[in-house]
């Protein structure tokens, strides 16, 4: 191990270029204005420019991605307004559901206005907005406009009830919130009352609330409600030269090292906390996921993404938003909420090419009734992501809707979010068995939990990142992020993964996740990816649930195929021989759904406490 570590040091000294080290080096700083870089033209770089990834040193798992081509130091606002220049009529959004179709000029004169308008409303720089709400337009303008105004946008999740909400405007101290009336039975406005009953008796944009002290600008964005301001009327005052005038001004002083946004974590694995990403973070990861799926060779039909995932999420503002503002890309909402119906129908009549999601999404769509029925000929690929993804759905989503070009990506919030991606090329093997390799500028090692040590090739241990893409922190939380990343800058992401000598990442579970039976550290990635072979299992989660003798004993919570029955001692036949007999599930439970974050992520921490109390344990 002695000779991995120096290895390790030397290659850090030879090769250890200004993105590596420079953005810890800005964190340091502590969020402080930095110097402006030169920043290369967006989209330049050749077809292979990002294809020969570097290698393992020395039998260690660790890796460095290349740094041949220069970061990007340059806002959020400075790169739409490049592309609108670049590409004026192209389409830059649809959003099918509101029938609205913005060419790149019209989106950023609509995003000038909306940001003027919000600093017309005494927002400043570093103000914090919560966005909460569907996937919309207004998502989108919101989105763009807080980046060009230098106001941070909160991702507020759709779903939050009254106490979440109150939890996270709290936290980051929201001095404004956009929300639309309604979606489905969520009813934003009545939410927002329990919490703060002063609003309806409030002076539109003067609201004074104990509760909430910090908030006082509740914007609505789609219907006129007592003590809220509209937004349409907001975007329409921005537009006066004055206000334009303004944020002129105000984009003298942004600095791409500014925070930009604060996500909070999806709650997996507890509490949510706020990572903060800068738009040096996101423009950066946007760039590189664009790169490396060769958004820059394709022609204008092939840029038609069609995003079904949420947008408060890291894979729909970052991958989705971001890529196509990067790009040049036509952004395509298929609907408000996830609807595997719509995304299809989506894909035929805007003649979508890519596709993102994650695994649970992917198989909602394969499953829909009619999925023959749709004209799905002009997909090309798309980015499977958010959790591990089992093997077989990769190949029937290569084979059965004909993206070849399909990625697969990995990644957390806190790292904006993707550091290992595949390649488009790559076999069908290698996508299917791992999340592909680093991402450039980006460094990962893989770590033993107890010793601290680096790992050999092929051995698990806990994934370990370092680089520009590392959040600024979790706003207003020193402890916890010192806790997820130490002072030698390094983020610990808290998955256990391997690394092979073709640097290929395969994701093998949660450290939290990992089941301890008997002294046999278990990882239940690798026994769903078993299950998900079983010709009569459409989906498969593993958790550990507590034992008296053992400390902890397998789960299995099956999810079958339509019209398919089975019993647990016929799946646990299915298992003898070909797992480890301390693998095979004590329990197994047949379920017709999971505890899902509004992203999509299985809940695994309310799966457990669901099956301890069904199991009666």
């Amino acid at each position: 191990m002695a000779v991995c570590v120096g290895m390790l040091r030397l290659q850090r000294l030879c090769v250890g270029g200004p993105g590596v080290l420079g953005a810890p080096a800005v964190r340091a700083r502590g969020w402080r204005e930095a110097s402006w870089l030169g920043a290369r033209p967006l989209s330049s770089s050749s077809g292979d420019a990002d294809h020969s990834v570097p290698l393992p040193i020395g039998g260690c798992s660790y890796v460095q991605g290349h740094t041949r081509t220069h970061l990007i130091s340059k806002t959020v606002g400075w790169c739409l307004n490049a592309t609108a220049q670049r590409v004026p009529d192209r389409e830059a959004l649809v959003v099918a559901h509101e029938n609205i179709r913005l060419t790149f000029a019209q989106l950023k004169e609509e995003v000038d206005k909306a940001a003027s308008g919000l600093l017309s409303l005494g927002l400043c720089k570093g103000d914090r907005l919560g966005m909460w709400g569907p996937n919309s337009y207004t998502w989108v303008l919101m989105q763009l406009a807080t980046a060009q105004a230098g106001i941070v946008l909160v991702s507020v999740n759709p779903a939050y009830q009254a106490q979440e909400l109150e939890y996270a405007l709290k936290k980051v101290g929201c001095k404004a919130l956009v929300f639309p009336k309604q979606f489905k039975t969520q009813r934003y406005y009545d939410i927002l009352k329990q919490i703060c009953p002063e609003l309806e008796g409030a002076q539109p944009g003067a609201l004074k609330s104990p509760r909430l002290p910090d908030l006082t600008i509740v914007i609505s964005a789609d219907a006129p409600l007592p003590g809220t301001l509209l937004l349409k009327e907001v975007v329409a005052a921005g537009g006066l030269e004055q206000h334009m005038a303004r944020l002129r001004y105000a984009q003298g002083f942004l600095s791409c090292y500014d925070p930009i946004n604060i996500q909070f974590t999806s709650g997996t694995t507890g509490s949510p906390k706020g990572a903060t990403l800068s738009h040096f973070n996101i423009v950066n990861n946007s760039n590189m996921i664009g790169e490396r799926m060769k958004m820059h060779l394709k022609p204008p039909e092939a840029l038609r993404i069609v995003l079904p995932s949420p947008l408060y999420h890291c894979l729909g503002s970052v991958a989705g938003t971001m890529v196509s503002v990067m790009y040049g890309t036509t952004l395509i909402l298929s609907s408000p909420s996830f609807d595997g119906h719509m995304a299809l129908e989506t894909i035929s009549k805007e003649r979508g090419s890519f596709l993102y999601g994650t695994p649970t999404m992917f198989v909602d769509v394969l499953n829909q009734p009619d999925f023959a029925s749709y004209d799905i000929s002009t997909m090309r690929g798309g980015i499977i992501a958010g959790s591990p993804a089992p093997p077989e759905l990769i190949r029937t989503l290569i084979s059965k809707m004909n993206m070849k070009e399909l990625v697969v990506a990995y990644g957390t919030t806190e790292n904006s979010p993707v550091t290992f991606m595949s390649f488009p090329e790559d076999t069908v093997e290698q996508k299917a068995k791992s999340v592909g390799r680093v991402m450039p500028h980006t460094e990962a090692q893989i770590v033993n939990l107890e010793t601290g040590t680096m790992m050999e090739l092929n051995m698990p241990g806990e994934l370990w990142v370092r680089g520009y893409c590392v959040m600024l922190g979790y706003w207003d939380e020193p402890q916890k992020t010192q806790e997820a990343i130490g002072q030698d800058k390094w983020y610990r992401t808290g998955d256990i993964a391997t690394m092979d000598e073709g640097g290929f990442c395969r994701i093998v579970g949660r450290s939290k996740d990992m089941i301890i039976r008997g002294g046999e550290n278990i990882y239940p990635a690798e026994i769903e990816n078993f299950f998900h072979k079983h010709p009569q299992v459409q989906e498969a989660q593993v958790v550990g649930v507590k034992d008296e003798r053992l400390g902890e004993e397998v789960c299995a919570c099956l999810r079958l195929k339509s019209g398919e029955k089975a019993t647990a001692e016929e799946i646990r036949n299915f298992c003898k021989g070909k797992i480890s007999h301390f693998k095979i599930p004590r329990y197994i439970v047949f379920v017709n759904q999971y505890p899902l974050t509004i992203s999509g992520k299985i809940q695994k921490f309310k799966l457990r406490e669901e099956m301890e109390r069904h199991l009666k344990l």
